[in-house]
């Protein structure tokens, strides 16, 4: 197993990340087929386990917490989020929240302790006085009830310089949605480079995209194959990241033990990959993109009547294209109705004076019709602030 040295911990660059575990067929956890993915992880050193308070319906906590019972404490890190990204009608009481996942994990103390999820629209709760969520967290790390403090996020590039310009000081590392894919589509270098810079250890998500990487086309996937036939597709996604110095955790959330077999082999055998290995999956991610040209030159917004930010949202929109997902919905979900694509009035002005001949209303028809399938971040919220209750 490879390890990265986190201040005094030796951490295995593997993490043992359980939002997408194994289950039954009515949609319980599979505890002891956990169970068995947590023995054979241990057994071949992974000794770092992440989880979250609305993981799972809040049942990841759980397991894990009994899973890990049967392990001296000292032999594994626990790490769990604190969830100021849920939108909640009874304001945030972060005590009552911890105390609870303490309870639920079954420990006295967390080894590595995050803010969940912090993006443009949570950062308000996150640093609204009236709550305290950095404060009451920075005493429970004084305690010794965290060991390390730090968050995730999904925040653009300039949300996330926001956020460390607020709280920097106190966040110890911070775990961001990091691979080949979003090296560019998400600007994850540029979230990279900004930590690196800053000093400040990146913890990896997604690094295969919740396994759209570990199935790619078949044209592409031959390419890989033809350079390491040996290789799993997910493989590769995790040795990119293992050319990144700064990176030192990666996340995998398994959901069965084959999976886990070969993860565990992949962070055993170490290899990275070569330039032009790494060149080849930037030129598949490339492919992959199926964007929309916008270059933004912003003469589009010039005569937008309603005033829409253009390159931006088709900027979004691309994301959408490639892989819809609740993290890209969310950040328009808390934009003003105004500055919504719903909001565009199809005049057909920046269509007009785009340089590179984009259908602009035909792109925010079709972005505003994807946004539609995907489920509302409040509705979801909602749900599980009402299951809570029962």
């Amino acid at each position: 197993m490879i390890y990265s040295v986190f201040q005094e911990e030796k951490l295995s660059l593997l993490g043992f990340g359980t939002m997408r575990l194994p289950c039954n067929a009515d949609g319980s956890i599979d505890e002891a087929q956990v169970a068995e993915m947590t023995a054979y992880a241990m057994e071949h050193g992974v000794n770092y386990f992440d989880t979250a308070y609305p993981y799972h319906g809040g049942e990841s906590e759980r397991v894990i917490g009994r899973v890990l019972k049967r392990y001296p404490r000292d032999s594994y890190c626990l790490a769990t989020k604190y969830p100021g990204h849920q939108i909640l009608s009874n304001g945030y009481n972060p005590a009552d929240i911890f105390e609870d996942q303490l309870r639920k994990c079954g420990v006295d103390y967390f080894d590595f302790y995050l803010l969940h999820n912090v993006y443009e629209k949570s950062m308000e709760v996150y640093l609204d006085p009236r709550w305290g969520i950095v404060d009451y967290f920075r005493e429970q790390k004084r305690l010794g009830r965290i060991k390390h403090l730090g968050f995730s996020c999904h925040a653009e590039t300039k949300g996330l310089k926001k956020f460390l310009d607020e709280c920097g000081e106190d966040m110890e590392f911070c775990q961001i949605q990091l691979n080949w894919l979003d090296w560019t589509l998400q600007d994850a270098r540029g979230k990279y480079d900004l930590l690196t810079g800053r000093g400040i250890p990146v913890w990896v998500m997604e690094p295969v995209r919740g396994g759209k990487l570990a199935k790619l086309s078949d044209s592409d996937e031959a390419k890989l194959k033809a350079l390491r036939p040996e290789a799993s597709i997910a493989s590769w996604s995790f040795r990119f990241l293992m050319e990144l110095p700064n990176v030192q955790m990666i996340l995998s959330g398994m959901s069965s033990m084959e999976q886990m077999m070969d993860n565990v082999k992949t962070f055993s055998e170490g290899r990275p990959l070569s330039g032009e290995e790494t060149a080849l999956l930037l030129d598949i991610a490339e492919g992959m993109k199926d964007s929309v040209p916008c270059t933004a030159c912003r003469y589009c917004c010039d005569g937008c009547p309603v005033g829409l930010d253009i390159p931006w949202l088709l900027n979004t929109y691309n994301e959408m294209r490639v892989a819809p997902a609740i993290n890209v919905a969310m950040r328009i979900e808390f934009l003003p109705e105004e500055q919504k694509p719903s909001a565009c009035i199809a005049c057909g002005r920046c269509a007009r004076s785009c340089p590179q001949n984009i259908d602009i209303p035909g792109a925010m028809k079709d972005f505003t019709e994807k946004l539609r399938q995907i489920p509302s971040w409040t509705e979801i919220c909602r749900q599980r602030e009402e299951a809570a209750k029962r």
